[in-house]
Protein backbone atom coordinates (compact mmCIF):
# COMPACT_ATOMS: atom_id res chain seq x y z
CA UNK A 1 0.00 0.00 0.00
CA UNK A 2 2.91 2.39 0.88
CA UNK A 3 4.55 1.72 -2.52
CA UNK A 4 0.97 2.76 -4.51
CA UNK A 5 0.92 5.99 -2.36
CA UNK A 6 3.86 6.98 -2.75
CA UNK A 7 3.48 6.58 -6.67
CA UNK A 8 0.32 8.47 -6.70
CA UNK A 9 1.68 11.29 -4.30
CA UNK A 10 4.53 11.40 -7.11
CA UNK A 11 2.48 11.75 -10.07
CA UNK A 12 0.68 14.47 -8.52
CA UNK A 13 3.92 16.19 -7.86
CA UNK A 14 4.47 15.86 -11.22
CA UNK A 15 1.33 17.15 -12.43
CA UNK A 16 1.36 20.09 -10.54
CA UNK A 17 5.27 20.96 -11.75
CA UNK A 18 3.55 20.33 -15.26
CA UNK A 19 0.84 22.81 -14.90
CA UNK A 20 3.31 25.60 -13.51
CA UNK A 21 5.29 24.85 -16.42
CA UNK A 22 2.70 25.63 -18.61
CA UNK A 23 1.78 28.65 -16.61
CA UNK A 24 5.18 29.94 -17.06
CA UNK A 25 5.00 29.06 -20.75
CA UNK A 26 2.52 31.24 -21.21
CA UNK A 27 3.64 33.86 -19.47
CA UNK A 28 6.83 33.54 -21.71
CA UNK A 29 4.39 33.74 -25.01
CA UNK A 30 2.94 36.77 -23.01
CA UNK A 31 5.69 38.72 -22.45
CA UNK A 32 7.08 37.81 -25.82
CA UNK A 33 4.27 39.49 -27.25
CA UNK A 34 4.10 42.24 -25.47
CA UNK A 35 7.53 42.90 -26.46
CA UNK A 36 7.28 42.40 -29.48
CA UNK A 37 4.30 44.68 -30.02
CA UNK A 38 6.21 47.15 -27.90
CA UNK A 39 8.83 47.41 -30.56
CA UNK A 40 6.49 47.04 -33.26
CA UNK A 41 3.65 50.02 -31.68
CA UNK A 42 4.85 52.30 -34.94
CA UNK A 43 2.89 49.78 -37.24
CA UNK A 44 -0.25 49.73 -35.34
CA UNK A 45 0.57 46.91 -32.65
CA UNK A 46 1.33 47.57 -29.20
CA UNK A 47 1.35 45.87 -25.78
CA UNK A 48 -0.41 43.24 -24.56
CA UNK A 49 -2.74 45.46 -22.33
CA UNK A 50 -2.27 43.89 -18.73
CA UNK A 51 0.80 42.16 -19.48
CA UNK A 52 2.32 42.91 -16.32
CA UNK A 53 -0.46 41.75 -14.49
CA UNK A 54 -0.80 38.36 -15.97
CA UNK A 55 2.67 38.13 -15.87
CA UNK A 56 2.48 38.30 -11.57
CA UNK A 57 -0.39 36.16 -11.57
CA UNK A 58 1.38 33.66 -13.67
CA UNK A 59 4.92 33.13 -12.11
CA UNK A 60 3.59 33.26 -8.92
CA UNK A 61 1.67 30.20 -9.91
CA UNK A 62 4.20 28.73 -11.28
CA UNK A 63 6.40 29.35 -8.44
CA UNK A 64 3.67 27.43 -5.96
CA UNK A 65 3.36 24.58 -8.53
CA UNK A 66 6.72 23.64 -8.15
CA UNK A 67 6.99 23.10 -4.41
CA UNK A 68 5.11 19.63 -4.23
CA UNK A 69 7.56 18.20 -6.49
CA UNK A 70 10.35 19.85 -5.42
CA UNK A 71 9.64 18.24 -1.64
CA UNK A 72 8.50 14.90 -3.22
CA UNK A 73 11.64 14.42 -5.13
CA UNK A 74 13.96 16.32 -2.88
CA UNK A 75 15.40 19.04 -4.97
CA UNK A 76 15.01 21.95 -2.72
CA UNK A 77 18.45 23.25 -2.28
CA UNK A 78 20.26 21.69 0.95
CA UNK A 79 23.11 22.30 2.85
CA UNK A 80 24.64 19.04 3.94
CA UNK A 81 27.64 20.07 5.85
CA UNK A 82 27.48 17.37 8.76
CA UNK A 83 26.05 14.54 6.74
CA UNK A 84 29.54 12.93 5.67
CA UNK A 85 30.49 13.17 9.37
CA UNK A 86 27.32 11.17 10.59
CA UNK A 87 26.46 7.55 10.13
CA UNK A 88 23.34 6.31 8.25
CA UNK A 89 20.75 6.51 11.20
CA UNK A 90 21.62 10.14 12.05
CA UNK A 91 21.81 11.10 8.68
CA UNK A 92 17.79 9.58 8.44
CA UNK A 93 17.20 11.47 11.69
CA UNK A 94 18.28 14.57 9.94
CA UNK A 95 16.02 14.16 6.62
CA UNK A 96 12.89 13.84 9.45
CA UNK A 97 13.93 16.70 11.14
CA UNK A 98 14.35 18.49 7.39
CA UNK A 99 11.21 17.00 6.34
CA UNK A 100 9.29 18.26 9.59
CA UNK A 101 10.36 21.70 9.17
CA UNK A 102 9.46 21.97 5.98
CA UNK A 103 5.87 20.43 6.39
CA UNK A 104 5.67 23.67 9.33
CA UNK A 105 6.84 25.97 6.44
CA UNK A 106 4.22 24.10 3.81
CA UNK A 107 1.44 24.21 6.17
CA UNK A 108 2.12 27.65 7.68
CA UNK A 109 2.49 29.25 4.00
CA UNK A 110 -0.65 27.34 2.79
CA UNK A 111 -3.09 28.94 6.24
CA UNK A 112 -1.06 32.65 5.93
CA UNK A 113 -2.25 31.98 1.62
CA UNK A 114 -5.69 31.20 3.01
CA UNK A 115 -6.33 33.89 5.11
CA UNK A 116 -4.89 36.38 2.25
CA UNK A 117 -7.59 34.66 -0.39
CA UNK A 118 -10.35 35.21 2.01
CA UNK A 119 -9.44 38.94 2.16
CA UNK A 120 -9.15 39.40 -1.36
CA UNK A 121 -12.56 37.55 -2.09
CA UNK A 122 -14.08 39.53 0.80
CA UNK A 123 -13.16 43.14 -0.65
CA UNK A 124 -13.26 41.72 -4.17
CA UNK A 125 -10.04 43.44 -5.11
CA UNK A 126 -9.46 43.40 -8.78
CA UNK A 127 -6.03 43.71 -10.83
CA UNK A 128 -5.97 47.75 -12.45
CA UNK A 129 -5.90 46.99 -15.64
CA UNK A 130 -7.72 44.15 -16.75
CA UNK A 131 -9.93 43.93 -13.68
CA UNK A 132 -9.02 40.36 -12.83
CA UNK A 133 -10.43 39.36 -9.30
CA UNK A 134 -7.10 38.88 -7.45
CA UNK A 135 -8.76 36.17 -5.54
CA UNK A 136 -8.19 33.97 -8.67
CA UNK A 137 -4.53 34.28 -8.38
CA UNK A 138 -5.01 33.27 -4.43
CA UNK A 139 -7.56 30.21 -5.20
CA UNK A 140 -4.67 28.58 -8.24
CA UNK A 141 -2.18 29.38 -5.63
CA UNK A 142 -4.04 27.55 -2.60
CA UNK A 143 -5.31 24.55 -4.71
CA UNK A 144 -1.42 23.29 -5.64
CA UNK A 145 -0.41 24.20 -2.22
CA UNK A 146 -2.94 21.64 -0.83
CA UNK A 147 -1.26 18.93 -3.00
CA UNK A 148 2.52 20.90 -1.14
CA UNK A 149 0.75 19.80 1.98
CA UNK A 150 -0.47 16.29 1.23
CA UNK A 151 3.21 15.95 -0.33
CA UNK A 152 4.76 17.67 2.98
CA UNK A 153 2.69 15.16 5.19
CA UNK A 154 3.95 12.08 2.89
CA UNK A 155 7.61 13.13 3.10
CA UNK A 156 7.25 13.30 6.76
CA UNK A 157 5.58 9.97 6.45
CA UNK A 158 9.10 8.74 4.38
CA UNK A 159 11.53 9.85 6.65
CA UNK A 160 10.15 8.35 9.58
CA UNK A 161 9.63 5.17 7.88
CA UNK A 162 13.23 5.15 6.78
CA UNK A 163 14.66 6.01 10.06
CA UNK A 164 12.56 2.78 11.33
CA UNK A 165 12.71 0.76 8.19
CA UNK A 166 15.87 2.07 6.46
CA UNK A 167 16.05 -1.16 4.28
CA UNK A 168 13.07 0.92 2.32
CA UNK A 169 14.67 4.16 2.08
CA UNK A 170 15.59 3.67 -1.76
CA UNK A 171 11.70 2.07 -2.41
CA UNK A 172 10.63 5.49 -1.59
CA UNK A 173 12.32 7.59 -3.89
CA UNK A 174 11.37 5.31 -6.98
Amino acid sequence: MYTTVSKRIGQLAQITALLGGLGLFAVIIVTCVSVAGRALDGLGLGPVPGDIELVEMGIGFAVFSTLPYAQFFRTHARVDLFKPAFGARPNRLLDLIGELLMCALTLGLSWRLWLGMLDKAAYHETTFILQIPLVWGYRAAMAVMVVACLVALFCVLRAIRALFRPDTQTEAQS
